[in-house]
């Protein structure tokens, strides 16, 4: 087994007064060159934006963008026409292809949103951008790992144009899993949303990065309740 940690505190930090933004690989004006990517996830931002506050419209393209609200909502608008709301308990991908103009703001006056923001190399260059998000209360399991985002359209979850699946998980303090990769050659990166766990003999807390290779499956123990993100993606750019 091959392996990444990522502290919580090591991460990248930008404060612009209505965002506060926390980059485990380099972003914007924090470049860090052994932080680039892992694999094809290349961003992976832990956003809170203020009441009433937003980013405002700009182009993206080439790109898979999946946005996870944490707390609060964020209202979606873009080139392709979709305007949406995505609450906590809800996922959104857009698939940006030939290019698209997006803004994400904060759909609340009162209380701040907090939510994940995370790009992936796709594995088809200029796709016709389109656009997805759907609520995960279906998908939903008790201790155990559930697949929220895959290559397939038939599949659990949203998909996305490359080889990926990311699983959510929320455990109570002693429950374990295994969660067997579905390729040899990918990588999974565990994010930890809440609580302590131990992932292959690695403690990790709240908002801690650990990325994992070379390996077949990757066992978990929540050592408190816990809640966390596992992204399986190529290795190989």
């Amino acid at each position: 087994m091959k392996s990444i940690l990522h502290k919580a505190n090591s991460r990248g930090n930008a404060n612009h007064g209505w965002l506060q933004s926390y980059h485990t690989f380099s972003f914007a004006n924090y470049h860090n060159p052994d932080r680039m990517n892992f694999g094809v996830l290349r961003v992976l931002n832990d956003d809170t934006v203020a009441a009433g506050m937003g980013f405002g419209t700009h182009p993206h393209n080439n790109m898979e963008i999946i946005s996870l609200p944490l707390s609060g909502a964020l209202k979606h608008q873009d080139s392709m026409g979709n305007v949406a709301v995505i609450k906590e308990g809800e996922i959104q991908v857009m698939s940006a292809g030939t290019g698209v103009f997006h803004s994400e703001h904060n759909n609340s006056e009162q209380n701040e949103v907090k939510f994940l923001q995370i790009w992936v190399f796709p594995n088809k260059q200029n796709v016709t951008p389109r656009y997805d998000q759907i609520s995960l209360k279906e998908l939903e399991k008790q201790n155990a790992f559930y697949q929220v985002l895959s290559p397939n359209a038939d599949d659990a979850g949203v998909w996305v144009h490359q080889d990926a699946w990311f699983n959510l998980g929320k455990f109570e303090t002693g429950k374990t899993d295994t969660y067997t990769l579905h390729n040899s050659n990918n990588g999974v990166y565990a994010f930890i949303l809440e609580g302590d766990v131990e992932i292959n003999g690695q403690r990790l807390e709240k908002r801690d990065g650990f990325g994992v290779w070379d390996v077949k499956e990757i066992n978990l123990t929540a050592l408190s309740p816990s809640y966390v993100l596992l992204m399986e993606v190529p290795m190989n750019i």
